[in-house]
């Protein structure tokens, strides 16, 4: 490390950088139907990757559990990776984003209540890379 905070290599001083944010959203008390929904949720992950103004590299691609299960997704991005679990007979969604550019803060509690019927939403976001 340099004093300034920046790591050596052979060009000079790399300035301090953080590689990327995470975002870890927690649903609750959602609709378990909506959550067995391949329909549902890939209307979601379209919603937030077009307000987000994300890069998908394809199709997202779901694994459905059987029964009364939930549903797998997961959306490879040229940002990173846009995932979700859902599990239908707790009523909840956990989604993982992963953008390694900068991007603004999203209203997940209002769009997963409209998409899900999230009750309650937590978000926590992690600065990843940061040295």
């Amino acid at each position: 490390m340099t004093g300034g905070g920046g790591l050596r290599f052979t060009g000079g001083t790399l300035p301090d950088l953080v590689l990327g944010t995470e975002w870890i959203v927690d649903a609750y008390a959602c609709d378990p139907s909506a959550l067995r929904s391949c329909a549902a949720l890939g209307q979601l992950f379209a919603r937030i990757v077009d307000e987000l103004g994300l890069h998908p590299t394809g199709e997202p691609v779901w694994h459905v559990f059987p029964g009364q299960g939930g549903i797998t997704g997961v959306l490879v991005l040229t940002e990173s990776h846009l995932a979700c679990h859902t599990f239908p007979e707790r009523g909840f969604a956990a989604f993982d984003l992963y953008c390694c550019r900068p991007s603004l803060e999203w209203p997940w509690a209002e769009r997963l209540a409209d998409a899900l019927g999230a009750v309650e939403v937590r978000v926590r976001s992690v600065r990843r890379g940061e040295l």
